[in-house]
């Protein structure tokens, strides 16, 4: 069994990591190249950042702080945000990105995928989707959780594998920052529909949480932003704790 993965996430606002609950209530988390700089030290396997308002915004990633982040660490560091056609998954990519998260371009012009796949290969496309369950089943979300769509969840994600997506990120919105755990049971579905792997994300808050993704939800990554950023739980003792449950994880 492949090694399964412990992402630390940066979502960035103004310049800055913060942290919500439900995609809101944002409250600021520290320095992203402080903190970057920690988890590449402390073991975690990658680095995603997300300019949370580069889309709400309408403005590219913001390329200093990604440059600055990438300089001090060296694990593989995923970027999202703003992104919307391959000249800015260039300028990522030169900037010291391993890979480009897409979301709401994605889903406007899902043509995209396919080119990013083109020009870079599948290792370098992940489709970040957030999505929420409403009365008629769970939906994608846009523009950091403020525009619903009519696209189902599970629907839009084969269509993504289809297009040569090389992951799926998948935020619940009903679990983000509740630290009640993830959505296993949606997770395990995406896992056993899909080919890709899956990287779970919204409501780590205990070292069990993420044993219960591994196993349950089948997840291949989990992903976490408040319990690292708020010294909840280190991610060396986190793997210390994974590795004693046989959940196979680079030490």
């Amino acid at each position: 069994m492949l090694s399964k993965r412990i992402i630390p996430c940066l979502d960035i606002k103004d310049g800055r990591t913060v942290k919500g609950v439900n995609f809101v209530g944002l409250r600021d988390a520290g320095d992203p190249v402080d903190l970057a700089e920690l988890y590449s030290k402390e073991g975690a396997d990658e680095l995603v950042f997300l300019d949370i308002t580069a889309t709400h915004e309408k403005r590219k990633t913001l390329l200093e702080l990604v440059t600055r982040v990438a300089e001090r660490i060296n694990i593989p560091f995923t970027v999202g945000g703003g992104i919307s056609e391959i000249d800015d998954a260039y300028a990522l990519l030169k900037a010291g990105a391993d890979k480009i998260s897409i979301n709401s371009a994605a889903v406007k012009r899902p043509e995209l995928i396919n080119e990013l796949n083109a020009h870079f290969g599948a290792q370098f496309v992940v489709v970040a989707i957030d999505a929420k369950k409403t009365e008629d089943g769970w939906k994608v979300f846009l523009r950091g959780g403020r525009d619903r769509t009519e696209l189902d969840l599970f629907e839009w994600a084969k269509e993504v594998e289809e297009r040569g997506a090389g992951e799926i990120l998948f935020t619940s919105m009903n679990h983000d920052g509740t630290k009640a755990g993830f959505a296993n049971e949606e997770l395990a579905r995406l896992s056993e529909s899909l080919n890709i792997p899956i990287i779970a994300s919204g409501g780590a808050g205990t070292m069990e949480h993420f044993k219960d993704t591994f196993i349950e939800g089948k997840s291949d990554a989990a992903l976490a932003a408040s319990i690292f950023h708020f010294k909840e739980i280190s991610i060396p003792d986190l793997k210390g704790y994974l590795k004693e449950e046989k959940i196979p994880i680079r030490l």
